[in-house]
């Protein structure tokens, strides 16, 4: 039985490339990049080589660039960093209602801290509308954070807007581009963005290697201090192996999207989508149709936990989630969801697709199936009945 691996928006397999460039830096290659001899040296040289690597792919200064051990890192460096330089005047943190557990969890903290923060409503179909967060933009805004593609409904912010509502009062934008980085064209000067987070697991490089993107004049306080690596951005030893391997993982990254590739699956996401509402009439999208990833399906199945669902898809050889992996532990409904205006019910009753380059055109059908068996076995369970496996 083949596995099919339908949770890439929760992380990914590092590609063959990837792993091997990485290697020789936990081998003979090894060093610290901070050292001035010959080793020192030509780690430095490999860490500036990613570093540049990474830049290309979201069109900024490898100066700009800041290594960190994942995603939720970087969000907090930007939101935290920028927050500790503010203003007094100019203090405010304005967030929309969906954004990952890493920005809220850190408005949150920061709010016990004194600091004012603004959560701005989505609409019912997961897209913040430009004209609400105008009204919650004014002069004492330090910083918008919203993210570029949503991880567990995929919809798709007015990013380019939001970043002009931001220029207009004086506010630094940061964009948690984590889902988007690898799958949509990213250039952080044409879009106007401040700071810009990515995670080398969601595009086939190593888990533990992220950046955040700093434009230049954006003030930034570190959250790690007691030395000087990374422009004073971020002290401690970079992890060489790392982030060599997320320079290979953007670079190939940008070959993919110079190519088209990522468009495949989002029109594999598209056919299931359609696939999934024929074959179970009940079924329906969290989310928007059009105004989304297309490879991140997030379905609602009435009359059915999302749960014992996934459990029921992973016995097939069927690997799908409820949600974001960093929220997989809380026993609560999804944020996300519940921002829609889904019910608790409905959102305990939604499962999460996302595909990824391996997902094959053949596999669509087996999710179809396999879902439609699941939903109809938990369905008869509910209502005393039993439905045999097969």
């Amino acid at each position: 039985m083949r596995e099919i691996y339908a949770d890439h928006a929760a992380t990914t397999r590092p590609a063959p490339e990837v792993r091997d460039a990485m290697l020789p830096f936990l081998g003979p290659r090894f060093g610290n990049s901070s050292s001035v001899h010959r080793r020192g040296e030509a780690a430095r040289d490999a860490l500036e080589a990613a570093r540049a690597r990474v830049a290309a792919l979201v069109g900024a200064a490898p100066e700009g660039i800041v290594f960190t051990a994942s995603g939720s890192e970087a969000n907090n460096l930007a939101i935290q960093g920028v927050l500790a330089c503010a203003d007094a005047s100019r203090r405010r943190l304005v967030i929309s209602s969906i954004e990952h557990p890493s920005v809220i969890e850190t408005a949150r903290h920061l709010e016990t801290r004194g600091i004012p923060v603004t959560v701005v409503p989505v609409e019912s179909n997961g897209v913040l509308d430009p004209g609400r967060l105008a009204e919650a933009l004014a002069a004492d805004v330090a910083l918008v954070s919203v993210m570029w593609v949503n991880n567990e409904i995929g919809t798709l912010q007015p990013i380019a807007e939001i970043a002009r509502l931001a220029r207009a009062v004086g506010a630094r934008f940061h964009c948690d581009a984590i889902q988007a980085a690898g799958k949509l064209p990213i250039d952080v000067e044409t879009a106007d963005l401040d700071l810009l987070s990515i995670a080398g697991h969601k595009f086939h490089g190593p888990p533990g290697a992220a950046a955040l993107v700093v434009r230049r004049r954006t003030r930034l306080a570190p959250l790690i201090h007691g030395g000087h690596q990374e422009r004073s951005r971020r002290a401690g030893t970079e992890n060489l192996a790392a982030a060599v391997g997320l320079g290979v993982a953007a670079e190939r990254a940008q070959r993919r999207l110079a190519a088209g590739e990522p468009q495949r699956a989002c029109a594999l996401g598209d056919a299931l989508l359609g696939l999934l509402l024929a074959r179970i009439p009940t079924a329906r999208l969290n989310g928007d149709r059009a105004i989304r990833l297309g490879s991140i399906v997030n379905l609602r199945l009435p009359g059915v936990d999302g749960e014992a669902a996934l459990h029921e898809l992973d016995l097939e050889g069927i690997t799908v989630s409820t949600g974001s992996a960093c929220s997989a532990a809380s026993p609560g409904p999804s944020h996300v969801l519940l921002a829609l205006g889904l019910t608790p019910e409905d959102a305990h009753g939604s499962v999460r697709f996302s595909l990824g380059e391996d997902i094959l055109e053949s596999d669509v059908d087996t999710l179809v199936e396999g879902t439609f068996r699941a939903v109809e076995r938990l369905r008869a369970l509910d209502h005393g009945g039993t439905v045999e496996r097969r």
